[in-house]
């Protein structure tokens, strides 16, 4: 039964991994939204616009997610999900002109290579 499994799964491509990575990034727009609430009064408009943006942002990433998640192995999809915190440093640097520090960039770039050992095959 395990290699009848293997034979329907269909080979992963490139842009299958190009999609994921759009909906993780798509799901790193939420964090940003938050924080722009979150700069705000709380309940007064611009809270509660970028409030309902956030929410808005997560129903379109929750609904991705799980279109996403047909065309991979539960556990490739969510090795891939910790790029988000690549995306996140971004929109940390981009938005709020935070700064990236060389730990930082050590702490992403052990996270890049973990999400590509566990996306490997082993050849």
């Amino acid at each position: 039964m395990n290699e009848e499994a293997n034979q329907t799964k269909r080979k992963i491509t490139i842009k299958d991994i190009l999609l994921l990575q759009g909906i993780i990034v798509i799901y790193t727009m939420s964090g940003v939204a938050a924080k722009f609430a979150s700069a705000n009064e709380f309940l007064s408009f611009r809270f509660i616009l970028f409030y309902g943006i956030e929410i808005c942002i997560l129903g379109v990433y929750a609904l991705l997610w799980q279109q996403i998640i047909k065309r991979f192995d539960l556990s490739i999809a969510y090795a891939n999900r910790s790029i988000a915190l690549l995306w996140s440093m971004v929109w940390a640097a981009v938005f709020f002109h935070e700064g990236i520090t060389v730990q930082n960039i050590i702490g992403v770039l052990i996270v890049l290579a973990g999400t590509i050992v566990v996306n490997s095959d082993g050849n």
